[in-house]
């Protein structure tokens, strides 16, 4: 047994500090990003926020509509073949540079990811997902995805400490996913005690990535816009979203009707409510580790991308970065004391 007594900050333990600033409006700062990537030899540009892979955030509907901004969408693991087909068929070619496909790990995913990249092969991303990345399994997937496609970008997690980020850039990942229980319906901390603050975990994981040529993306914890912008702070490349992005049309959750008020359905995916859904039920070796919530409902997601995007840039002019990629270089963060801390959160 060993315990590690250094602090460790979550989203809600720290503020910005403001620092003087040449800009005159958050209109001036560029939130747009161009990522080389360390295996697929491949260059990207866009927003780099991404809706998270669950099936009532990661639809269809909701790329269509982040692409508009060209934002990232990680679609839901569980559209068959055939519906991917579908909607590709209506979509403009511009539409494979802001969906990533997304993976488990079995002989059946594998097996669903050749068919899908051999009849679509503009498709650009693959997000391999599973809940414990430290699994040397997990490692074995990601060299066998790396092999099978050398030119894709492979996004893969999630883990939280430095050396499993070095294991699988080093294994084939460009980008990993990072983050074990942050999410607001995740709950692997209460029923494993297992986790680490996020915006520790996105600081010791950007530096270990950095150095090795690859990317992270910080993946759970963000209520508020302020919260993605100290994702970035902390040195993410990419910020993946769920919370934020549930209850609108474009979700995807069932639509109901509490105390008179319109309510979505939003769940984590592994909670009883995904398994019993897609998997049949919770295996008896295991326990859920998500919970179902009803969100208010909240109409079109534009309004909540323009409050994400538009909070970020706000943060930029506060610290005087021009652009995004600025802002982890312009960026001094202050611990918030406890009782402030719940003013802030």
């Amino acid at each position: 047994m060993h315990i590690e007594a250094d602090i460790k900050l979550g989203f809600k333990d720290v503020l910005f500090r403001p620092k003087r600033s040449t800009l005159k409006s958050r209109s001036e700062v560029d939130i747009r990003r161009t990522f080389q990537f360390k295996h697929a030899e491949d260059e990207w540009t866009g927003v780099p926020v991404i809706a998270a892979n669950m099936d009532t955030v990661g639809t269809f509907a909701m790329a269509e509509a982040l692409a508009q901004h060209e934002m990232l969408t990680a679609l839901h693991k569980h559209y068959s073949v055939e519906e991917w087909a579908q909607w590709l068929a209506t979509q403009p070619d511009s539409i494979y540079q802001h969906i990533m496909v997304s993976t488990g790990t079995s002989d059946s995913d594998f097996a669903k990811l050749e068919t899908l990249f051999a009849n679509h092969p503009q498709l650009r991303f693959i997000c391999v997902d599973v809940a414990n990345g430290y699994q040397q399994a997990f490692v074995d997937f990601i060299r066998r995805v790396r092999a099978t496609f050398p030119t894709k970008v492979i996004l893969a997690g999630n883990v939280v400490t430095g050396e499993m980020v070095e294991e699988l850039i080093l294994s084939g990942a460009d980008i990993v996913k990072v983050g074990i229980g942050p999410g607001s319906v995740c709950t692997t901390r209460v029923k494993t005690g297992v986790g680490y603050p996020q915006l520790s975990a996105v600081i010791e994981c950007a530096d270990s990535a950095h150095g090795l040529g690859g990317q992270i993306v910080s993946d759970g914890g963000c209520a508020s816009a302020g919260d993605v912008s100290k994702a970035f702070g902390g040195g993410a490349d990419f910020v993946m979203i769920g919370g934020m992005f549930a209850g609108h049309e474009e979700s995807g959750g069932e639509l109901v009707e509490k105390h008179g008020k319109p309510m979505m359905q939003f769940y984590g995916m592994s909670s009883d409510t995904a398994m019993n859904k897609h998997a049949g039920g919770v295996a008896n070796y295991r326990a859920s580790e998500g919970k179902t919530v009803l969100v208010p409902f909240r109409g079109a997601v534009e309004n909540t991308v323009q409050d994400i995007l538009g909070g970020v840039r706000s943060t930029c002019t506060y610290v005087g970065a021009a652009k995004l990629k600025e802002l982890t270089k312009r960026t001094t963060f202050i611990r918030v004391q406890e009782q402030e801390n719940r003013i802030y959160s």
